[in-house]
């Protein structure tokens, strides 16, 4: 089977969310649930937090499971029991994702992306179901091709501190479009680009919770570098909005999803001063090793096949992301 092949589009009444407790993981849930479907969250809470499930609590179309399946797949009997109504749609997103976290937990990143997503394409298979690999923008490393278009094979240590998360990724990909040609299985690749929002954790190592949480405690704000390096930040509900679109959608991937508007780190410290109303300075450290230094998404095929592109500005998401920080800390206090 061609890994062009496209599936019909899927309505979705049950769905697994595997790293259901994370981030953009808990969003999806949500936004799921609020769809009308019902959602089985599995999560080994190694970087995730119950806690990004309270906005569910009591709503009886989802349902936790506590649960490693790089270790354990979908075998264990809570699993099993949870699943077995069926399942239209398996959301893989299970992974540490930040530098900090992937840098502490590398053989876990690395498990999650080869047993984890082999389990997950099982899982998919066993049921009919359509699997969604949430991939990464960090599959072109540190690019040579500006912006990064979806045929663009990246420029990328293998044997690097960030292969761990790197490289599952990339071999996630190809084990997804290996099911997909050999088994026919009905798998979906998004890379996702730099994502934002509340929920995030205050000490993840990206930037802009770091910067948030720098400029709230009127710490000098440690840009790497120059600071000259760019990201492109989306906001955690375009993001979501886009992987659902994208999983009911049936085209195979990959397709990048993010923001194409680009900003430079150092950009992005001055805008976190001035929406925090901090007195922070900037103070510049080292730069990571293979830290990249652009990273802007080319969206054209998500904006042609899904109808779908960011529209928080960045201003509106940012101020919305050191409201909810701001909070945080208010309620620690």
């Amino acid at each position: 089977m061609s890994s062009q092949t496209y599936f019909p589009r899927v309505s979705v009444t049950r769905a697994v969310v595997t790293g259901g407790a994370g981030f953009v993981g808990s969003r999806l849930c949500e936004a799921l649930v609020d769809s009308g479907a019902e959602v089985v969250c599995v999560d080994n809470l190694l970087t995730g937090a119950i806690e990004n499930l309270g906005a569910l609590r009591g709503r009886g179309a989802l349902r936790f499971v506590r649960s490693d399946i790089a270790e354990d797949g979908f075998t264990s009997p809570a699993v099993r029991a949870a699943l077995r109504p069926g399942v239209d749609l398996v959301m893989h997103l299970a992974s540490p994702a930040s530098p900090v976290d992937y840098l502490e937990h590398p053989l876990e990143t690395l498990d999650v992306g080869s047993r984890g997503t082999r389990a997950a394409l099982d899982l998919a298979q066993e049921h009919g179901a359509r699997l969604v690999l949430a991939s990464t923008s960090e599959v072109y490393g540190d690019p040579q091709v500006h912006p990064q278009r979806e045929e663009y094979w990246g420029n990328v240590s293998s044997v690097g501190p960030r292969s761990v998360y790197d490289e599952s990724k990339r071999f996630a990909e190809a084990l997804v479009s290996g099911y997909r040609r050999t088994l026919g299985t009905d798998t979906g690749i998004v890379r996702i680009f730099n994502t934002y929002g509340p929920r995030m954790r205050e000490h993840d190592g990206r930037v802009v919770p770091t910067f948030i949480r720098q400029a709230l405690a009127g710490e000098p704000l440690t840009v790497a570098g120059d600071g000259s390096q760019t990201r492109s930040l989306c906001y955690v509900d375009d993001m979501v909005a886009g992987l659902l679109a994208f999983a009911r959608s049936g085209h195979p991937g990959p397709m990048n999803l993010g923001n194409p508007h680009e900003l430079t780190v150092r950009r992005i410290a001055e805008d976190v001063i001035d929406a925090t109303g901090s007195r922070s300075r900037i103070d510049h450290i080292e730069r990571p090793v293979d830290d990249p230094g652009m990273r802007c998404p080319d969206i054209t095929l998500a904006r042609t096949e899904l109808g779908w592109e960011p529209g928080v500005t960045w201003p509106d998401g940012l101020s919305r992301t050191v409201g909810w920080f701001r909070r945080r800390g208010q309620e620690a206090a």
